[in-house]
């Protein structure tokens, strides 16, 4: 089990504020703000920014990625959307896709530092 994620970040400042407009859409809020990190979840830190100003953007080929659970398809379209109007770009439009062991809709963006987060929504079992 997965308890949280750091991304590193050269401006933190607005990476913030492009988070706090990104995972809005997936129930989650700005709980900790400190010097040097930021974290963001529902009741408690899932994901965490880390000032790194002198970092490089992340390159778009390297594989990594962070997927993040949305409670509707309409969900992974809200996130999508305010990616794409706060200065992220897409890198995967929302739709169907098809996992190993299920279908899904999901959507993936890069945040300012290329930092590649998707959105995933999973149907409920019958």
């Amino acid at each position: 089990m997965i308890d949280h994620v750091s991304l590193a970040v050269r401006n933190l400042a607005a990476s913030a504020a492009f988070f706090e407009q990104v995972l809005q859409p997936l129930g989650m809020t700005r709980l900790v703000d400190r010097q040097t990190s930021v974290g963001f979840g529902k009741t408690y830190p899932e994901i965490w920014l880390n000032a790194r100003p002198s970092g490089a953007p992340q390159s778009p080929d390297t594989g990594q990625h962070v997927c993040l659970r949305a409670r509707s398809e309409s969900a992974v379209i809200a996130f999508h959307a305010a990616a794409l109007r706060h200065g992220g770009a897409s890198a995967g439009e929302p739709g169907p896709r098809q996992a190993a062991l299920t279908p899904y809709f999901a959507a993936f963006v890069f945040d300012l530092d290329g930092n590649k987060i998707e959105a995933a929504s999973f149907p409920k079992p019958a």
